[in-house]
C-alpha cells in the first residue's frame, strides 16, 4: 500500500497486508469481506452480495492495484451474504480463479439451486432487494478447496480446513503471516454494539439447513489447535481473545440446543424466545448495558434464522 494511499471510508487496514471492506450488507459493520495484497498481488476472501462489489472495487483502486492483480475469489461458504457478489465480481477480475469448497462450487458454477433454496428461506421480494440476480462463474475458471490445501498467493501460503458445522460447505483459511484464520461462519458472529470495555462478545450462527453442534466444536477447536492471535469474522471484522470466545460459543451451543429439545408447542416462537433469554443473559456476564429490547432489535435476523436451522437440526436428531 502507498503511503499516500488513501482508503475508502468502507475499508479498515488491519496490518500483513489484511484490508476488512464493510460490504453495506443490512447494516454497518454487519457483513465484511477482506482484500489481502501480497508482492502486488491480491486475493479477495468472502464478497458480500452483488450490491457490495463497486466498494471491492472501490479499496482495490484505491490500493494502487489493478483488476488483473487479483489472483484469487474465495468465498468461505455460498451463503449469499458470502459468496452472493462472487459471479459478478468475477467479470470484473479477468485472471482471477474462483476457490470454493468442493460441496459448494456447482452452486457458484450454475447458481439456480442456490437461489431457489435461498428464496425458500427469505422470499422473492428480500432476494430481489438484498441480493440481486446471482452470475455464474465459468467452470473453467473455478477450482475446488480440499481440506490441508496449501495455496500461494505470491508465495504467501494460505492453508484450507474443512470447517462444517454452520454449513457442510464450509471452508475456513489460515493464515501464518498473520497468525489468524479466516472463519466464515463456523466461529460464530460478533457485532462491535456488543463490545465492551474492548472486549467483543460472540454467539454460534444455526442458520438453516446445515447446523451440526458437535461438527461446529470439532471445527472451533481445531482452529484453536493453531494457536491463532486472531480471528477475521465475516460479521463482523478482526477479533483476538480467540480462547475465551470459544469457550463462551461452546457453551451457547449447548445452551442453543437446549432450548430447542425444551420447545413443543408453538415451537418456532418458544426457540426464538428462548434464544433471545439466552442470548441477554450471555450479554448481561458480558458486561453489555443493553435492554432486551436493544438486543432483540440488534439481533433480529440472526434470532430467526437461528430458530429456523435449531428447527431443522430437530427433525434431523
Amino acid at each position: 500500500m502507498s503511503k499516500d494511499a488513501i482508503l475508502p471510508q468502507h475499508t479498515e487496514a488491519l496490518g500483513y497486508g489484511i484490508y476488512a471492506i464493510d460490504t453495506g450488507f443490512q447494516r454497518p459493520r454487519f457483513d465484511a469481506a477482506y482484500l489481502m495484497v501480497e508482492a502486488g498481488r491480491a486475493a479477495f476472501i468472502d464478497t458480500g452480495t452483488n450490491h457490495s462489489v463497486p466498494r471491492l472495487l472501490e479499496a482495490l483502486e484505491a490500493l494502487g492495484l489493478a483488476r488483473v492483480a487479483v489472483d484469487y475469489v474465495i468465498p468461505t461458504h455460498v451463503h449469499l451474504d458470502h459468496a452472493g457478489g462472487v459471479g459478478l465480481l468475477m467479470r470484473e477480475l479477468p485472471s482471477a480463479t474462483l476457490i470454493c469448497h468442493p460441496r459448494g462450487l456447482r452452486h457458484m458454477v450454475d447458481p439456480s439451486q442456490l437461489w431457489a433454496s435461498a428464496t425458500a428461506v427469505y422470499g422473492a421480494e428480500e432476494m430481489a432487494r438484498s441480493y440481486g440476480e446471482l452470475v455464474p462463474v465459468p467452470a473453467e475458471r473455478a477450482r475446488p478447496s480440499s481440506d490441508e490445501l496449501v495455496l500461494e498467493l505470491a508465495g504467501r501460503p494460505l492453508r484450507f480446513i474443512d470447517a462444517p458445522g454452520h454449513a457442510k460447505h464450509h471452508h475456513c483459511i489460515w493464515d501464518a503471516r498473520s497468525r489468524g484464520w479466516f472463519t466464515g461462519d463456523t466461529f460464530g458472529l460478533s457485532y462491535r454494539e456488543f463490545d465492551e470495555g474492548g472486549r467483543p462478545w460472540a454467539l454460534p450462527t444455526s442458520t438453516p439447513v446445515q447446523f451440526e453442534p458437535e461438527a461446529m466444536k470439532a471445527s472451533i477447536a481445531r482452529m484453536l489447535a493453531a494457536e491463532p492471535d486472531c480471528l477475521y469474522l465475516t460479521h463482523y471484522g478482526r477479533v483476538r481473545e480467540v480462547a475465551r470466545l470459544a469457550a463462551l460459543l461452546n457453551g451457547l451451543i449447548d445452551g442453543m440446543t437446549a432450548v430447542a429439545r425444551q420447545a413443543q408447542a408453538e415451537r418456532h416462537e418458544r426457540i426464538k424466545q428462548g434464544l433471545l433469554a439466552l442470548y441477554a443473559t450471555s450479554l448481561r456476564e458480558h458486561g453489555s448495558p443493553l435492554d432486551t429490547e436493544e438486543i432483540e432489535r440488534l439481533l433480529a435476523t440472526d434470532l430467526e434464522l437461528n430458530a429456523q436451522g435449531l428447527e431443522v437440526w430437530l427433525g434431523k436428531a
